[in-house]
């Protein structure tokens, strides 16, 4: 299903009924990595997945697509399905946005869920980085995404998961170089919203893995003390919707059953 906003079509799924969730996917992906969850969850739940800005078919809208600019598109689509209280859940840069939506909006969250995603800033090493993938976007798109997505995986994974893989890059091969390099530019600007773990009043939780080439774990876990952040670790690789599907679905299942 689509909506118009600011002059682009925006893809989303709906299936369902009962107890709003919310789905949104990272860089690189496109709410079909959801797709194991609706099957299940949609027995008891109403479950929305977004695309994003500049991903699956969602168009992209100008030239840096910031977490702001981003959160607001999943704002749009939830105003047009009159949905007010939901759960949050979102991967990666899905966690970005997650966040600034909750910063706008604390009010429409029963809760937000952080998968291998960070409440932080990016580090100037993580800007130069970003720069460094902007060149090689721009350069060969189709290599930076095949070599993007397998190190994504914990090394242990990349063989035992490859079809899952192949899959991922089949999908992010149709991303336009606008998208990835938009996504890129506003991750590498968005603001610090640790605050958020300390201070807003839903219920939180916090997906990290031990063998996250991108994150860094002990990093997650300072974030998360002194908070009343649920902490939950995995000891696989950034892609905890492949790499630890079961114990995933187990932990966002108690988390929005949980009183």
């Amino acid at each position: 299903m689509y909506i118009e906003h600011k002059g682009i079509q925006v893809y989303y799924s709906d299936s369902g009924k009962g107890q709003a969730l919310v789905f949104l996917h990272g860089f690189l992906e496109t709410s079909m990595i959801w797709q194991p969850f609706i099957t299940k969850l949609s027995k008891q739940h109403r479950v929305i997945c977004i695309d994003l800005p500049g991903h699956g078919k969602t168009d992209c809208l100008g030239y840096i697509h910031s977490m702001e600019l981003m959160s607001n598109v999943v704002e749009a689509v939830l105003k047009h399905l009159r949905i007010r209280r939901f759960y949050i859940f979102g991967h990666s840069m899905g966690g970005y946005v997650a966040l600034a939506f909750a910063e706008k909006n604390p009010d429409f969250l029963k809760g937000l869920c952080l998968i291998n995603s960070t409440s932080q800033a990016d580090s100037p090493e993580r800007k130069i980085n970003r720069d460094r993938a902007i060149e090689a976007v721009k350069q060969n798109h189709k290599t930076f995404i095949r070599i993007a997505i397998r190190n994504l995986f914990r090394p242990k994974n990349r063989k035992l998961f490859r079809n899952q893989i192949n899959h991922l890059i089949r999908e992010a091969l149709n991303t336009p170089v606008q998208g990835i390099v938009a996504a890129l530019e506003g991750m590498k600007i968005r603001q610090d919203r640790e605050a958020l773990l300390h201070f807003s009043p839903y219920k939180k939780m916090m997906i990290a893995s031990k063998k996250d080439p991108v994150l860094n774990f002990d990093n997650l876990v300072k974030q998360t003390q002194n908070t009343e952040v649920k902490f939950v670790q995995f000891l696989d690789g950034h892609m905890s919707f492949i790499e630890n599907e079961g114990e995933l679905l187990h932990e966002i299942m108690f988390f929005i059953e949980k009183k």
